[in-house]
């Protein structure tokens, strides 16, 4: 997808005529995909992540090349099941925790089937 880019950043809430102002086109395939062999789109159901702005219904894109590290949002499953979460990874514990308080933190227990699947890089929200 290419798309018009303006040359300067615009600060939230001031109206501008940009696209007259354009300056040149880009690929958001450039901007927003590291790796595409190992890139996917995940459509988000449920409200677990919704105090980060991950609602129902957007799309992240979840790269699987990246290595997951404590504080990243990853797609993970655990015992066949597909969740996404922020990993907390401390002194060999391992914890899912979502972004509503509404929901517990789910702690990975040893024999239990678990892998990150992914690390999450951007979420696509629509807004209109």
């Amino acid at each position: 997808v290419w798309l018009a880019m303006c040359g300067w950043k615009v600060p939230a809430g001031f109206p501008s005529p940009a696209a007259d102002h354009t300056r040149k086109r880009i690929d958001l395939n450039e901007h927003l995909i590291r790796n595409s062999e190992t890139t996917f789109i995940f459509k988000v159901k449920g409200d677990s992540m919704i105090d980060i702005g991950i609602y129902e219904g957007d799309a992240l894109l979840v790269d699987r090349s990246l290595d997951a590290r404590h504080g990243n949002i990853v797609l993970a499953i655990l015992n066949n099941e597909f969740t996404v979460k922020r990993l907390h990874k401390r002194g060999g514990i391992i914890k899912l925790v979502p972004e509503n308080l509404r929901y517990p933190t789910i702690t990975v227990k040893e024999g239990e089937d678990f892998d990150v699947w992914g690390v999450v890089t951007y979420n696509l929200h629509k807004l209109y």
